[in-house]
């Protein structure tokens, strides 16, 4: 089998970055087309504590701030997609996905719509009670993928 296209999954962190390195190397090898993603997940924002009896509190109506906050998200998601394509994709013909909402689904989304061969990801490599509260991208996206996921660990040891 061939792989024309990578589906490579980055988030700000040096996991993520360990595995876009990864993913780009494959890429090379192969002449591969990446398709890089960025998922900005939704922002929890706590109540601001008004209340109507009836309802019990008043609804979330996005304001300016929250407006704000998104549009910040976005071009912090656009400089991090800049950044690694500057750093890894040199030569490479790279199609960027800036999406917003759950990081598992959306990257499976993204594999989906670029037609990707391969979904390159990297992983937090979290066990037992921090795995069971952050929940686990990886875990997700490879077991609901239906193309080969390639999940990279990351050694703290290799920061250094």
């Amino acid at each position: 089998m061939k792989i024309k296209k990578i589906l490579i999954g980055i988030d700000d962190s040096k996991f993520a970055e360990h595995a876009a390195d990864y993913g780009f190397d494959i890429a090379h090898s192969f002449k591969a087309h990446v398709g890089l993603v960025h998922i900005v997940e939704p922002m929890v924002i706590p109540s601001t504590g008004n209340s109507d009896i009836l309802l019990g509190s008043s609804p979330q109506v996005m304001g300016i701030n929250d407006v704000e906050l998104m549009n910040i998200q976005n071009d912090a998601s656009e400089t991090l997609i800049e950044r690694t394509i500057k750093k890894f994709g040199k030569g490479l013909e790279v199609t960027h996905f800036n999406e917003y909402g759950d990081t598992a689904d959306g990257i499976i989304d993204c594999a989906k719509e670029f037609k990707a061969d391969l979904i390159v990801i990297g992983t937090h490599s979290r066990t037992g009670f921090d795995r069971l509260l952050m929940g686990s991208v990886a875990e997700h996206v490879v077991r609901h993928s239906e193309i080969p996921v390639l999940v990279v660990p990351f050694k703290e040891s290799e920061s250094q």
